[in-house]
């Protein structure tokens, strides 16, 4: 089964083992998508934001530079290790909050704690399609009315997708990391509580990984 908790354990291992042997994979500059998730957050007067599998940080600390006060969530406390160093070497590791933490568990949030909500692939992650659903549900727990939830996902047009080891759930592994791809029906179901503003389009690196760029708004009063 996908969800063994051997095969999770080995996309922990894996993940360390990579932002180890590369300290500085994605560079300093921060990414398409987390350039957009920065402004757009600035221009709506936001001021908390939580950041899942904020990695080396790269767009984290594009938040920090902003003005952002920002949590950020990873499973690979080796990177966070060095996400602190970064936001301390630049003077804003006052505004940085780091955990290290698995998100198949609850997220460690109060409810309506924060302005908005970003990720980029993280909900690509080895997560089950059950699990998806309860993470969706915590994003939306854990936003304040009106807040946003930016994140992107590669998708099955991607050319990884179908090859490699199958895991069930539109998962594949290429290269010791497992994907979930999404088709279009999957980031309409993933919206408790939101509306659905915005599915963009656009490729990035080297094969390249085909991904959508995802924005929803919390709604004012539950629903």
């Amino acid at each position: 089964m996908t969800t063994d908790k051997d095969l999770l354990d080995g996309q922990l291992e894996h993940w360390q083992r990579t932002f180890v042997a590369n300290p500085e994979m994605y560079g300093p500059d921060p990414s398409e998508p987390g350039a957009y998730a920065r402004d757009l957050f600035r221009r709506e007067g936001m001021t908390d934001v939580l950041e899942l599998g904020a990695g080396q940080g790269r767009d984290t600390l594009a938040f920090l530079r902003a003005g952002l006060n920002v949590t950020a969530l990873d499973y690979a406390s080796d990177a966070l290790a060095g996400l602190e160093r970064a936001a301390k070497a630049s003077g804003h590791r006052a505004q940085l909050t780091a955990v290290a933490h698995d998100v198949h568990q609850p997220l460690p949030l109060p409810d309506a704690s924060v302005d908005g909500v970003y990720s980029h692939m993280l909900f690509n992650m080895a997560l089950t399609m059950s699990e998806l659903d309860h993470l969706a549900a915590e994003v939306a727990r854990v936003l304040r009315p009106g807040g946003l939830h930016v994140y992107t996902v590669r998708h099955t047009g991607d050319a990884h997708y179908g090859a490699g080891t199958a895991h069930g759930d539109d998962m594949h592994e290429n290269g010791g990391f497992i994907v979930h791809f999404f088709d279009r029906a999957l980031v309409d179901r993933l919206t408790p509580g939101c509306t659905l503003l915005d599915v963009t389009e656009f490729e990035e690196g080297g094969l390249p990984r085909r991904l959508w760029r995802i924005t929803l708004r919390r709604s004012e009063a539950p629903q």
